[in-house]
This record gives C-alpha cells, sequence and structure tokens, in this order.
C-alpha cells in the first residue's frame, strides 16, 4: 500500500466531512500548528525521561495531552456548521478535558514558586523543550481564535489550548 494517494497534489487537501480545501486554509493551518504542538511535547517526554522529580508526573500528564490534541485536530477537521451529526458527535471535545487540566495545573501550582516576572526560556533540556512547546501552543491558540469565534470547532478546543500553554510553561 502507497502512503501518498496524489489527491493533494492539486493544492488541496480533505476534512474528516469530505469537503477539500486549500492547504493553506484556516483550518489546516490550526491542524499543522496542533500536530507541531504534539511533536514538541514528545521531544519534551524525551527529555523529562531523566528527571527523576518531575518526571514521571509530567510524562503522564503530557503524553495524555498528546492524545487530547489529537482528538483536539479531529474537531478541527470536522467544521461544526457543515458536517452531519454523527461525524459532529464522534469528534465533539467535552469540557470536561479543560477542567482535567485545570486541576492538573493547580495541583502543580502548590508545588511551584509563585512567579513575579517572566522566565527566559532555558533552564536545561526538558524545561527549553517545555517553552518551545508553550510557545507553539500559543501560536496555536491563534490558530483555533478565528475558527472558535466562526463555531467551526468546539469552544472547549480553544479552552484546551489556552490553559496547555500553562502546562507547557510550568
Amino acid at each position: 500500500m502507497k502512503i501518498y494517494t496524489k489527491t493533494g497534489d492539486q493544492g488541496t487537501s480533505s476534512l474528516y466531512n469530505g469537503e477539500r480545501r486549500q492547504k493553506d486554509d484556516e483550518i489546516f493551518e490550526a491542524l499543522g500548528t496542533t500536530d507541531e504542538l504534539t511533536s514538541n511535547i514528545g521531544m519534551a517526554i524525551e527529555f523529562l525521561e531523566d528527571d527523576a522529580h518531575w518526571g514521571p508526573y509530567l510524562v503522564d500528564r503530557l503524553t495524555t495531552i498528546q492524545c487530547l490534541l489529537q482528538d483536539i485536530g479531529s474537531n478541527i477537521a470536522t467544521p461544526r456548521q457543515q458536517s452531519s451529526e454523527s461525524r459532529l458527535n464522534r469528534t465533539a471535545f467535552d469540557m470536561v478535558h479543560v477542567s482535567k487540566l485545570e486541576e492538573w495545573i493547580d495541583e502543580m501550582d502548590t508545588e511551584l514558586p509563585r512567579l513575579t516576572q517572566f522566565i527566559l526560556p532555558s533552564g536545561g533540556k526538558a524545561s527549553a523543550s517545555l517553552h518551545i512547546a508553550r510557545s507553539v501552543c500559543r501560536r496555536a491558540e491563534r490558530h483555533v481564535q478565528p475558527l472558535s469565534r466562526a463555531q467551526m470547532c468546539d469552544d472547549s478546543v480553544k479552552r484546551f489550548l489556552v490553559h496547555s500553554s500553562k502546562m507547557d510553561c510550568s
């Protein structure tokens, strides 16, 4: 089986609902950025494996975030106003994920010193890679914002990304 279909050779790609759009469409910008975020989180996870204190805790949560970002991609690839009810139900992104992320951030806040100034992106490979993930997450927020405003994706997607950037920088 070939891994290419040639269906995108003319500069378009298909959404989950079958609709074809230009590859530089705002939906694909959001999808590409969330994919980039997932990759950067994966790199951070590799660096965190050596951290005895935060490693196990963060690896578990960041792996969950990676999985949820895949679900977010499905939600983004299924425009809410142009897809069947069964596809919308299959790709819905529940606010429970946002609430869980808030719980994790609150847990971490109890262990970390209060921030009183901006942090320079450094502090070792794991920390620096988390800062890259944070900045990519912020870009993903900016790409998802117009989709959320136009009700093309669930509002919970935008909220999850807003809170994820706080998890990535902790």
